[in-house]
Formats: structure tokens, sequence, C-alpha cells
């Protein structure tokens, strides 16, 4: 995320309010009441804001001035024209005694009401049904807050005054968005496994976009999907890459309905218009969708969980995204399940990129024919192997795989990305520079010595279309050649140093006395066994 000051001060406030929480709750409960509570004040901000402007034809000074401008004018014969202007716009509207200005103005003065806060989440969960059970993980009556409704209240009150000192007013869609991603990430490594399921760490994320967008970047009404979609952030990258990033609609499915609330509300705070986003909190294997709107897709992005159950009923035999392969991933491991439903709705002229444990390149049996089936139709455009230890849920190596239909050619690249890393505190890390290498080895598509192999269809074959990387790129490094007599020197210094450390701690013992004959015996004992042993 770009530094600059404005979301510095948005990040600190927040990590603030994180304290107010963080002895009470671990980090995967209280980001829902950060996250979420930021987000009505970015909404209420956002409104009070177009309210003002509207009015008065430039931006307020600050939410007090602009609350008290929205005021005036709700009791005119003005004000419903002016809201369903609004509400036609950004889908909600908010009464003057439920904005956030007025709920931080009450908590200041001791007198917050958390029914208030409840009943302003409502208000604009009913306004449209993009924001249907929106804040349902914003539970302002949990006894975590602290013991009792007076310290409950309390609690969820100084959350509220502390967020209040972030200025939104000024902020870009993208700043605020990125902020609010950073903050994400942040989460996610103080949750450490449970993130798994709703964060895929940034150099991951633009690794897989910038394969997935390549020589799409100019296209107008880009379409974006992913299937396992978590907090959205793999989605929004496609912004940073697109040259026309206003008319990109994303498609995306989430099973965690915590996490998929999470989604809608990146999508919003990264200025994503509401008529470009089409969420579904649903199990993507259970049902095919989308299935009556837009279908295929330009780009396919996915990071879904590794190695997960499904049913793998045999009436999915008949389902349209499998019934091409004979076979279904098996039951314990649904990642070939994932990666089949994705390129099932990928457009003939665009690219997937999904991630996936390294045993989808070589697992046999069911796993093995898909693989030869996808092989063989020239599928696999690239893989790509990752460093270990990337992602906050686990330490175990990941492989990007790109796919690509109706393409001439079968031959497959294979880069060992490996080394590409520096190393963190917790997780590994991809650089801007790792990155950008291992984009230009896809891009170029070309043999370069222990990084990368374009392998032709004939080689996969005779491999029995094992696709383990190390069978294409060779990473074995020679090492240097050792002289015998350099050995038998080192040998000999070593011999000399052990003896010189085995006659101090003989000289050691020597100066050592004892109280009593029986102790002086037994430290003379001693004595005589180290000199036998050495």
């Amino acid at each position: 995320m770009a530094e600059n000051e404005n979301s510095k001060d948005l990040l600190s406030v927040l990590w603030e309010g994180a304290d107010i929480l963080r002895g009470k709750m671990d980090a995967n409960e209280y980001k829902n009441y950060l996250l979420g509570i930021v987000f009505y004040k970015y909404l209420s901000d956002t409104f009070l804001t177009h309210v003002y402007d509207l009015v008065n034809n430039e931006t307020p000074e600050n939410m007090t001035v602009a609350q008290k401008a929205y005021e005036d004018i709700y009791t005119t014969d003005d004000a419903e024209d002016l809201l369903e202007d609004i509400k036609e716009s950004y889908h909600y509207t908010i009464p003057p005694e439920l904005t956030y200005t007025k709920i931080a103005e009450a908590a200041n003065n001791n007198a917050f009401q958390r029914e208030v806060l409840q009943k302003a989440f409502n208000s604009v969960e009913q306004s449209d049904s993009i924001f249907a059970n929106l804040f349902a993980d914003v539970d302002l009556y949990s006894t975590r807050l602290g013991a009792g409704e007076q310290k409950q209240s309390s609690t969820i009150a100084e959350v509220v005054k502390k967020i209040n000192e972030a200025n939104l007013l000024n902020h870009e869609g993208d700043v605020l968005g990125d902020a609010y991603e950073y903050l994400i990430g942040q989460f996610a490594s103080e949750t450490g496994k449970k993130a798994g399921e709703f964060y895929t760490p940034q150099g991951v994320s633009h690794i897989l976009t910038r394969v997935a967008i390549q020589e799409q970047e100019n296209k107008q009404g880009l379409l974006v999907y992913d299937a396992a979609m978590g907090s959205g952030s793999l989605l929004l990258n496609a912004k940073k890459y697109s040259n026309k990033p206003d008319y990109i609609r994303y498609f995306g499915q989430e099973l965690s309905t915590t996490t998929y609330n999470l989604a809608r509300m990146n999508m919003f705070l990264h200025g994503v218009d509401p008529e470009n986003q089409n969420l579904r909190n649903a199990d993507t294997l259970d049902a095919d969708w989308p299935t009556d709107e837009e279908t295929d897709f330009d780009m396919v992005l996915m990071n879904p969980p590794y190695s997960a159950n499904w049913s793998a009923a045999q009436g999915f035999l008949n389902d349209s995204r499998f019934s091409d392969y004979g076979v279904l991933a098996p039951k314990s491991k649904a990642d070939y399940a994932f990666l089949l439903h994705g390129f099932y709705h990928l457009k003939n002229t665009g690219t997937m990129a999904i991630v996936l444990p390294h045993g989808v390149l070589f697992r046999g049996a069911a796993e093995g024919k898909i693989r030869q089936k996808l092989v063989d139709s020239g599928a696999i455009y690239a893989v790509i192997g990752l460093p270990s230890n990337l992602f906050y849920n686990t330490s175990i190596p990941t492989t990007i795989i790109a796919l690509k239909k109706n393409r001439d050619g079968r031959d497959i690249l294979f880069i060992d990305a490996s080394s590409q890393f520096v190393k963190g505190k917790n997780q590994n890390k991809l650089t801007d520079e790792n990155i950008d290498h291992i984009i230009q080895l896809y891009t170029d598509r070309k043999d370069v010595d222990k990084e990368c192999h374009l392998a032709s269809y004939e080689e996969i074959k005779a491999n029995d279309y094992n696709l383990n990387i190390p069978r294409y790129v060779d990473t074995f490094e020679q090492e240097e050649e050792i002289r015998l007599s350099d050995i038998a020197n080192e040998l000999l210094l070593e011999d000399k140093e052990i003896k010189n450390a085995q006659n101090e701690l003989l000289s050691q013992f020597a100066e050592l006395t004892a109280d009593d004959e029986q102790a002086q015996a037994e430290l003379a004992e001693l004595m005589k066994a180290l000199e036998g042993l050495f």
C-alpha cells in the first residue's frame, strides 16, 4: 500500500481502536467490529458530504458543518426530493439522528446508546438489497465486550469515538480502500491460521492478476470472476492493472457469510459502483453459479481452500462443469473441482490463474485423468512454483496454474520461483522485484537456466503427464570440489582444538576442593574417569 499521510492517519486511528478490543477477543472477532464500524462511518460521511454539496455546491469544512446543514434542510419541503435523488445514486439514505456524526457526538457527551447504532445499521441494511445483512457480524450486544450492559455499551462507545478521529472526508476511494485492505492484511497476520479463509497475501494476488489480465489491460467492460473470493482483494487487484478500471464488472462467490460481508464492504471502499458488484454468499461446488446472467469471464482468479472436502456425489458427473472429464476430484481433495469450475466459466479469449498445492501437479488416480485431459486439450498454459511460507494458514509451497481455452499448441511453461522471496518475521514475502521477475519469465516464455523451461507436449507426455516442476526445471547447483588434503588438515586442526579443550577442562576440575572425605573421594574418582575418557 502506498504510504501517505491520509492513510497513515486512518491506519493509526484504527490500530488504536484495535487496542480497545484486543484484550477482550482475538483478531478474527474484533476485525468485524472495527471494519464494520469504519464502513458505517464511510457511508455516513459520504452521505452527509453529498447532501452538503447538493445544497451548497461545495465540500463541507468538516462533518459537524455537514450535519448542521442536513438537519436544517431535513425539515423543509425540499428534503423529500433531495433524499430521493441521493437514494437513486447511492442506494441508501440516513436520517439525521442516525448519522455517524450524531452517534459520535453522543458518545463524546457520555450519552451513547448502542440501540441507536444498531438502528443505524438496520436502516442501511433495509435501504436496498445490496446492503442486506451487511452488519450482521457486528454484535453490539456480545458478552465479549464486557461484563454487563453498561460495560459492553461503554466499550462500543470508546471504539466509536476513536474511529471518529479518522478523517475520511477527503479520501479518494482507492486511498481509503487500500488502507482498509492493509488493515485486513494486518488482522490476517494477527489471526494466523484462521486468516486463510479471507485473505490472499498481496504479493500472490498481484502475480495472479498480472497473469490473468495480460493482453486484456485495455478491454472496456472487463469481466472478472473469483469463485472463492474471501475478502475480495484478489478481484479488486484488477483495478490496479486495467487501463479502464471504472468499467470492470466483478463477480464473486464466498461460502462464509462473515467473509462475504467483508468483501462487500471492501468493494464499496474501493469505489466500485453497486451496479458493477455481483457478489453471492453460497457454496461454489454445491451448485453452479452464475447461470442466468454473465456466465463466462475474461479473467478467472482463485485461491480456493487447499485439498478441502466436498461431496463428490456421482450426480456431479452429469454437471456440465465436470462432465467432460469422466471422473470427479476426490472427496478429500476438491482442488480440481475448484479448478474445473473456474475453467468452465472462462471465456475462449480469457485467462484463468489459480493457486493450488503442488500435489495437483503429480497425484494420480482421478486427478491424473483430469490433468491428462487438460494437457491433451492444451488448457494448461503455465505452471509457476511459488516459495514456501507465503500464506498465513499454511507453510507449504504452492503453485499457480495458468489456463487458456482454444489456444494453438499444447506446450507448457514451467517456472521455478521458489527462491524469489525475502524472509519475513512470520511469513516470507514477495517484493515488487520478485513479482516483476516472475512476470517477465512468464511473458518471455522461453528457457532460462535453473529458472524456467518451455516443455513440449511430447516431453510432458513422455513424463506420463506428471507436471512436477523439478522434472522440467533443473535447479541443481554443482558443489565446489574439495581437496582431500584440505579435509585432513581441517580434521587435524579440530582434533588439536578438542585436546586443548579437554586439557583445559581437566585443569579446572583439578582446582576443585571438597569439604569432607567422601566428597573428596568422589571428586578424585571423577577426575580418574575423565582422564581415562580423554
